[in-house]
Formats: C-alpha cells, structure tokens, sequence
C-alpha cells in the first residue's frame, strides 16, 4: 500500500520514455538486417515485454552504456516460439502478425488482465492474408503460423489500433504488394507513429487519409539508430500535479510530438491552468480551476489524469469518450468512479460521457481515503495526484502496477514534493 500525504508539488523533472515509441522501435530494429541502437530507452513492463518479443524472434538484445543495441533477424523469422506479452495490449497486437511472417508455429500468450482482452480484430485479417490463426474464443493465448502473404485486406480499428502497428511493420516484407483498408479508425496519431517509426528504419508506407495504406512488397528494414522520445502519457499525472497542487515542470516532451496524449496541454487550459510550452518541455502552474469540456475519444488514456483535475475544478466537467475505457487493462470507466467516489468526488459514468462535479465555492478538496488501484497504471497515478490536495491524503493497494509504464513514477513524484513547501 501507498501513501500520499496532502502537500504541494514544485520542481522540474525528466519525462520517462515513451512504451509505445520504444515497442514500435524495437520491433522494427528486431526485423532489420544489422545492429540498430535505441537511444533513451524504456525498461517498464511493456518495453521489457517487447524485449522477450523480439528475442523470442530470433534478436539479440543488449544494454550497451544506457542504450539498447538490437542484432535484427533480416526479414522473416525462421523459427518459432511462445511470446509472452506479460499484460501489454500493443505487444501481444503487434508482434502477431510480426510473428506471423513465419512458416513456423507461435504462441502469443500473456497474463493477468491482458487474457482477457478481445484480439478478434488481430484473427480476421491474418487469415484473409494467408495465415493459420487460432485463439480461445477470440482470447490469448493465439498461434499463428505463416508465411504472411501480402495482398489487400479490411482491419476495424473503432475499438483500437493496436492491430495496425504490427501489419505495417510486417507487411513490407511480404512479395506482393498490400493495401490496407481501415474501418473507423481511433487514435489516428499512433498509426502515425507507426509510420514515423517504419520510416526512421528505411520502410515506406503509403497513408490517403487514415482509411487506406498502400504498402510496396519487397521492402527490408534496415537498422538505425534511433532516440525514444518522452512520454506524453505518464507525463499528463504529473502535469496535472502542477495543475493542482503547485507547479511543475517536465522536460523532454517532444511540441511537435504525434503522441495524442500530448492535448493534455489542451485540456489544462481549458480548465483555467496556467500552462508554458517549449519545444522540449511543458511547465503548469496551479491557477482559479473551473469545470470544462473535453473529448478523450483519440486519446483515452487521458482520462485518469483528467479526472483528477477535474474534481478540483469548480462546477460541472464534461469528458467524452468514455466507451473506449471498457477494453483497457481494467473496465477504467466503472474503476474510475468507483475509486474517486471513495474520495469524496461526485463522478458518475452516463454512457459515452463521464461527468464529474468540482469543489464547491469554498474550495473543499476531496477528502481522500483508501483507494484500489484495479491493477491499472493510470488510476494509481490518477489517484496518487488527486490525493495530494486532499483532507487527509490517500492510501493506494496495488501501487506496484505503475511498472507497466512508469517504474519511477512514485520516486518522481516524492522529487517533486521534496521541493514543494
């Protein structure tokens, strides 16, 4: 259990890594021909699960003086294996269809919440491209076996686009040339992310307006050196620290970042914040908070964080987008009300829209208490920074889930408190 006593945030801080650049980098360099080096990496859980991918494919992956140096397999794996994605969406999503370049049998498995979310939207589009693909009743554990052949296919990408990544990725590879057609496509900026990342490894994919992708066969990736970026993500619980409880500031946060989770900005001033941007860094300073609209719906994974603003924003907040929360590592919807309400917020969940009520006139912070964390990374950070302008602070179970994104994430926050007053 942890322990945030009610206190202030001042101070500056390094954003972590980004997990979702750093898996898409290391899969692209595990596919390439050569040594590629992967500046200011990740090791949270996720990276560390796409690390067990890449080498279960046949890469050597080393630390090489604070870098990650990746011996790419040249094209096609040419044995097979059982990947564990530990409880990574993007892992177990991605390295699928990666995986499935082979003529030889793979297992994806996972654990915990991860054996419970849908990978339906991975099975129709490998087989339609030549591949054997068997789950448990759309589950994990899947396998797979190829060869990946190339061609045209349909992806639905209304529930998530956790499926692109790997296709693209692995597509080029295939003889004959592919067009990928997408459906309803959902956070649009981490297909673009995709893309950067293909291209940074010498792989080029053709976008007309996020709903086809044309793909030229016969393409290699080749090895790179390649800088992770910060992570908007695990950055936006700190941001909103600032927001509520002082100020702070947090470098290596790419402006021009395609990460979605980067609107953060967006959202802090609309709620009155007082909010610097550099090319490289974000600043938020504690301001008059008032309630605000926001639509969350290409990026959810704001919603903890902007939850935890919201209750110390006075009168009604309106955030949209709340259906994309059903499928995450827990049902994050229902667990954000239900851990928030033990802290004395006014927070209910109404189809697509979460509502949450502010302070009062007089300012009355929640009250604080003893909440869980729903083994889910972004409620324990949500619910660490809530606590800190709270009556009587809060008490997190399951705080250890922060690993999945953001190991350092208590450490940070304690920095930044030791400065505050």
């Amino acid at each position: 259990m942890k322990l945030i006593t009610p206190g202030e945030v001042n101070g500056s801080i390094m954003a972590p890594p980004s997990k979702s650049i750093m898996q898409r980098a290391l899969a692209a360099a595990a596919l390439s021909g050569g040594v590629s080096e992967i500046l200011n990496p990740s090791f949270c859980d996720d990276a560390l699960a796409a690390i067990g991918a890449c080498r279960v494919l046949g890469a050597g992956v080393d630390l090489k003086g604070g870098a990650v140096e990746v011996h790419g397999i040249g094209g096609r794996p040419s044995r097979g294996g059982v990947i564990d994605c530990n409880e990574s969406g993007l892992c177990s999503r991605m390295f699928t269809p990666i995986a499935s370049l082979s003529s030889a049998e793979f297992t994806i498995t996972g654990k915990g919440s991860l054996l419970t979310r849908q990978m339906e939207m991975s099975e129709g589009p490998l087989r339609s491209l030549g591949v054997q693909v068997k789950t448990m009743n759309g589950l994990l554990p899947l396998k797979v076996k190829g060869p990946l052949m190339g061609g045209e296919v349909e992806v639905a990408g209304s529930v998530s686009s956790q499926s692109l990544p790997g296709l693209l990725l692995a597509l080029p590879l295939c003889e004959k040339d592919s067009v990928v057609h997408v459906r309803e496509l959902r956070s649009k900026e981490y297909v673009s992310m995709t893309i950067d990342v293909a291209s940074a490894f010498g792989v080029k994919i053709s976008n007309k307006d996020f709903a086809t992708f044309k793909i030229s066969g016969g393409q290699s990736h080749k090895p790179a050196k390649f800088a992770v970026e910060g992570d908007w993500s695990a950055a936006s619980a700190l941001l909103v620290a600032g927001a509520i409880a002082g100020e702070v500031k947090i470098t290596g946060l790419n402006k021009n970042s395609r990460q979605p989770d980067k609107r953060i900005i967006e959202a802090l001033k609309a709620a009155g914040a007082k909010v610097k941007r550099g090319k490289n860094y974000a600043a938020v300073q504690k301001g008059p908070l008032a309630g605000f609209s926001f639509d969350a719906t290409d990026c959810p994974d704001l919603f903890p964080a902007l939850v935890a603003l919201a209750c110390y924003c006075r009168g009604k907040t309106v955030l949209k987008g709340a259906q994309r929360l059903r499928h995450k590592e827990s049902d994050r919807a229902a667990a954000l009300v239900e851990e928030f309400s033990k802290m004395g917020a006014d927070i209910r969940a109404n189809g697509d829209l979460i509502e949450v009520l502010g302070v009062s006139g007089k300012g009355t912070p929640l009250t604080g208490g003893e909440v869980d964390s729903h083994n889910d990374h972004r409620i324990a950070m949500a619910c660490a920074v809530a606590g800190l302008p709270s009556e009587k602070g809060v008490r997190i179970n399951g705080e250890g889930c922060v690993s999945k994104s953001f190991p350092g994430f208590f450490e940070a926050l304690q920095s930044l408190r030791a400065r505050g007053k």
